[in-house]
């Protein structure tokens, strides 16, 4: 009996030291985030202190580095967009018809192979990403569009979309294998095609699986970085036109990251200012996929 209590008493405080441990974990991922943001809002509320925020909100010229100077991350902004934007054309398609196939058509042998190829794409560093969309995805586009520019867009938002297929078809595979199988085969069982129950049975029953794999594979193309300082350029200029160069928010960051922008320069601080910028963005679009989910689940 005694040792009994004794062994009980141990296994406690060994329980209540690896909870220490990871309320500790806990604790600094939090510590981390309020850091960043610290940093990110101390210094970008030094710059508002020498530029006008509306001029930085409504101004379409960008040239912090060169006279006059224009601080206006309109064309920052368009730019990131259109990669967004030609990413999702590229990965949420094709993503989402992966993960159908490989949850409700491919056998066991075809998943095998295809499983791999997937993890192999996902661990391929951008920077590849990025020589292959100047090197090989520019020269096709060329081909077809003889106006494209050397750096441009179009190229940039390929590639970026390629990078972020594994993402949103192994993220939306699993929503879908956790649908239960006694509903696939209850659909079956009163005559449902294979299409209809991945379509009409499958892809609502893992709505929010999905559409969080959408999030998470627009939010990468958003902050993607590598890809985007390669392939499409150092142009911040307002424009449409995906075969022209741009420049992106993060790719604006590595380039004067990069160059010799003095230490607390009003230069210097528009990084923090486009990062804070940067940060909103992607919170605000992760507030809204999270309040759509939770209506979608409340509704189902």
């Amino acid at each position: 009996m005694h040792k009994l209590k004794k062994n009980k008493k141990s296994l406690t405080i060994k329980e209540l030291i690896i909870e220490r441990i990871l309320q500790l974990f806990a604790v600094i991922s939090i510590l981390t985030t309020i850091a960043i943001i610290v940093s990110l809002f101390g210094e970008s509320i030094n710059f508002f202190k020498e530029v006008s925020i509306i001029e930085f909100f409504t101004s379409k010229k960008w040239t912090p580095l060169m006279e006059p100077r224009n601080f206006g991350i309109i064309p920052l902004f368009t730019g990131t967009m259109i990669i967004a934007l030609g990413a999702s054309i590229v990965s949420i398609p094709i993503g989402l018809g992966t993960a159908i196939y490989l949850s409700e058509y491919a056998p066991k042998k075809v998943r095998k192979v295809i499983k791999p190829i997937l993890e192999v794409l996902a661990g391929i560093p951008s920077i590849v990403y990025g020589f292959f969309a100047l090197n090989f995805i520019t020269p096709l586009l060329k081909g077809i569009f003889p106006q494209t520019e050397v750096f441009n867009a179009a190229s940039a938002a390929i590639a970026v979309g390629i990078m972020t297929i594994p993402m949103v078809s192994s993220l939306s595979e699993d929503a879908m294998n956790s649908v239960p199988n006694s509903i696939r085969n209850g659909a079956y069982a009163l005559g449902s095609t294979k299409l209809e129950v991945a379509t009409k049975i499958v892809l609502p029953g893992a709505k929010s699986g999905i559409i969080s794999s959408f999030v998470l594979a627009v939010s990468r193309a958003i902050g993607e970085t590598m890809i985007v300082t390669i392939a499409a350029g150092a142009n911040p200029q307002m424009t449409l036109n995906p075969l022209k160069s741009i420049q992106t928010m993060t790719g604006y960051m590595v380039n004067v990251s990069m160059g010799d922008v003095t230490h607390g320069t009003v230069e210097y601080k528009t990084i923090f200012a486009v990062g804070t910028a940067l940060f909103v963005m992607t919170f605000v679009l992760n507030l809204i996929a999270k309040a759509f989910i939770k209506k979608n689940v409340e509704v189902a």
